[in-house]
């Protein structure tokens, strides 16, 4: 696990390097073709798989670097086309589509797997072991900022203790569709948390404090699961676990959702960034299963390609509300821009 961690740092890092080198060296790395990319940490450790095997099979002809600034984040620097590529951890909101009409950027909508956004508590915790939405609603609304801040005003057999908050920042992905799917409206959160666009923040937040409560990608969970509870959700009949047969059967819900990347259609232009998106379908499967995300059937993949081939313009969402939409339906739906 340690391994894999130091593993995920150095290629951030080596991402990070990258950014740094362009801008201030010679002519030589700077006429190297660039594939520019930002957005979620949720979705990062998918593309910096795909970068990673791209760069190796391109023979370091082309160079591939990828930010994490948050889904919002990585919208606002699409809108203004100053990346090809943004990953995203919910589908491109009713803004960000107005900032990118306005702005001229036209893009390419992908859905490149699916995720199981985990709630979490330290591996101490023995009172919990699962919850209702509207337990983590009364927790999470911004009702409940600076009143509900003890575990048993949720539940009177549970500790007369603090509630430590940890969760996505206001321009994560993460933080837009938790908030939709357990408050019930996007971006309405108590304020009175730590928040970050950068999961592993979190986990060791959780991880270190026995009365901490948490949330991410499911990808986050399970690569620390020896140092974190996940808290299955009760549907009514069914304590329900996050994990790859209750997110293909649906029943992990609402907090099953779509991954995306958005492909800058004037981008698709250029050599560099088609052969990478191509790359990209043609091994996501496999990669996207290795960094312990829930990879999408291949038709779907080849959909994606069909979508890249006759730059399938706009996005299948025609409003904010996106809870419970499966891929099978994303791919019947006429696109809007």
């Amino acid at each position: 696990m340690q391994q894999s961690l130091l593993k995920f740092d150095a290629r951030f890092l080596a991402a990070i390097l990258g950014f740094a080198f362009l801008s201030g060296t010679g002519a030589t790395i700077q006429a190297k073709p660039l594939v520019k990319i930002d957005g979620s940490s949720t979705v990062f450790p998918i593309t910096e798989a795909v970068a990673e095997d791209f760069q190796i099979a391109k023979k370091g002809g082309v160079m591939v670097t990828a930010g994490i600034s948050g889904t919002g984040g990585g919208f606002k620097k699409f809108c203004r086309d100053e990346i090809d590529i943004v990953n995203a951890s919910r589908p491109i909101l009713s803004a960000e589509k107005d900032q990118c009409r306005n702005a001229g950027v036209q893009y390419i909508e992908l859905p490149i797997a699916f995720d199981a956004l985990t709630v979490v508590v330290n591996p101490k915790n023995d009172w919990i072991q699962s919850m209702t939405i509207a337990e983590l609603k009364k927790i999470w609304e911004p009702a409940a900022q600076e009143k509900i801040l003890k575990w048993n005003q949720i539940n009177p057999a549970w500790p007369d203790a603090k509630i430590k908050l940890f969760g996505a920042g206001a321009d994560s992905g993460t933080f837009d569709y938790f908030t939709e799917a357990v408050v019930g409206k996007t971006k309405s959160s108590r304020g009175d948390y730590t928040a970050s666009e950068d999961d592993n923040v979190l986990v060791q937040g959780v991880a270190s404090d026995l009365h901490a409560l948490g949330f991410f990608g499911f990808a986050y969970y399970i690569e620390n699961n020896k140092k974190l509870k996940a808290v299955a959700i009760n549907n009514g009949k069914d304590d329900i676990l996050p994990s790859m047969l209750t997110v293909q059967n649906g029943s992990y819900q609402p907090l099953s959702r779509p991954l995306f990347i958005y492909v800058n259609a004037k981008s698709v232009d250029k050599p560099e960034v088609r052969e990478f998106v191509m790359f990209y379908m043609q091994h996501a499967r496999q990669l996207v299963e290795e960094v312990r995300y829930f990879p999408l059937k291949k038709e779907f993949y080849d959909l994606n390609i069909k979508h890249l081939d006759n730059k399938t313009l706009g996005t299948a969402f025609d409003s904010n509300a996106n809870i419970g939409i499966g891929v099978e339906e994303l791919y019947k739906r006429e696109r809007v821009q």
